[in-house]
């Protein structure tokens, strides 16, 4: 499916309306350097390497390459766990499970995107139209682009994060195989992802492709969930940046004073409003049973994560578990965070619709222009938000309960064992 793209090359033969809003000389030349869409270039690879960028020729392989790398890693990973299962090293066990619970995450993830195809297509094509709309004013271009360049941003840390933990990570294993001197015979070395073989690894050839190939393998794997990640940041950003718009519409549009080209209709206002709650909706729908499985699966993740951390304190070759783990638990962290921000931001963004709405002139307006401004205010009264499964509602709140629950968990666990 053909999107709509945008040079700055375009705008120079249109009519700005609003000349009151400086136009910063970095804006511009980051608008020259950049392709005219909220969502980065690296995400866009992401999303077209995993099958999830809607209607390419490719998609279909990519999803079949998908499910027989996670499903083969999957099988191999849930018999490490069931083997460990009744053995005496309680933390590799809990290792394995917080590793094997990621990946089943991120394939139910990939999953639901996959079959929200339709409404993931419906948003590029709204938020293409929005794109080529924010001509209208020079304000709207200027909110539209910075709200790009933050997207940008965001996305080149979680994605940066994301690829340093798992290189700790796979540096902290290798460096329990150095230490260690029982390791020294190949068999008994650890692997950097926690799982049961259909075949021998007892000669160092085979343990070194098997080590790269699990490397590149959590690599992807890591890529995958970054990516998923930075895209809910990203559309919540244009979401955001499309409500500052619709604000600044609403306390110019009845001002004596403003100059303006063509005026800001009563129509734009609705149409934008509109526009606003269906992409709204549309995020709700293609996130909310993405973030009820991560809520149940990260409580978890996080709770084996901490547990590890906990007793690798003081014991011998401790300083390579922290060294693989911490920055791990703390990127699980951040996706918890990553979900709960963007449920705030949204839920925040919604209330100052209404509030706009009130601070416009709208008691200088005829009774059915001053009807119809009363509308909008009563509509943002219902806020705009993402659910838990639609049941509960993502806020920061709720991350604190997250965390609350994993220690809890945590300091039974250290109880019993």
């Amino acid at each position: 499916m053909e999107l709509f793209q945008f040079h700055l090359s375009g705008f120079s033969g249109v009519k700005l309306l609003d000349n009151s809003c400086a136009y910063p000389r970095r804006i511009i030349l980051f608008m020259e350097n950049m392709e005219m869409s909220t969502v980065s270039r690296v995400v866009k690879i992401g999303l077209r390497t995993y099958g999830i960028w809607p209607y390419l020729p490719s998609t279909a392989l990519c999803r079949l390459l998908c499910i027989v790398l996670l499903s083969a890693a999957q099988i191999f990973q849930y018999r490490y766990v069931l083997i460990n299962y009744h053995t005496d090293s309680f933390s590799n066990f809990m290792d394995g499970m917080s590793s094997a619970m990621t990946y089943s995450l991120l394939f139910m993830k990939l999953a639901i995107l996959w079959i929200n195809e339709r409404t993931f297509s419906d948003m590029l094509q709204m938020m293409a139209m929005d794109w080529k709309n924010c001509v209208l004013t020079e304000c709207s271009l200027r909110i539209t682009s910075n709200k790009a360049r933050l997207s940008y941003r965001f996305s080149n840390w979680i994605i940066g994060l994301q690829m340093i933990a798992i290189t700790l990570y796979s540096c902290g294993v290798l460096a329990v195989n150095v230490g260690d001197v029982q390791r020294m015979n190949v068999s008994a070395r650890e692997h950097i992802l926690k799982m049961k073989l259909p075949f021998k690894v007892n000669t160092f050839p085979v343990y070194t492709l098997v080590t790269i190939f699990e490397f590149f393998h959590l690599m992807m794997c890591g890529l995958a969930i970054s990516v998923i990640n930075s895209l809910i940041i990203t559309l919540i950003l244009h979401i955001g940046g499309q409500i500052d718009i619709l604000r600044d519409w609403l306390l110019k549009a009845f001002s004596k004073n403003m100059i303006t080209v063509d005026r800001i209709t009563m129509k734009m206002l609705i149409t934008k409003h509109q526009r606003i709650i269906m992409f709204s909706e549309n995020i709700e729908n293609l996130y909310t049973y993405i973030a009820l499985i991560l809520f149940v699966s990260d409580t978890l993740i996080i709770c084996c994560l901490g547990f590890i951390i906990v007793t690798s304190i003081n014991t011998p070759g401790g300083l390579a578990i922290l060294v693989r783990s911490v920055l791990y638990y703390l990127v699980m962290n951040l996706e918890a965070f990553i979900y709960c921000f963007a449920g705030e931001y949204l839920t925040a963004k919604s209330k100052m619709i209404g509030d706009a709405a009130y601070d416009s002139l709208w008691y200088d307006v005829t009774s059915k222009q001053s009807q119809i401004i009363h509308l909008i205010i009563l509509r943002s009264q219902k806020r705009l938000t993402i659910t838990i499964g639609k049941i509960m509602d993502l806020s920061l709140e709720r991350f604190t309960s997250v965390l609350k629950i994993s220690a809890s968990y945590v300091s039974v666990l250290l109880a019993i064992y």
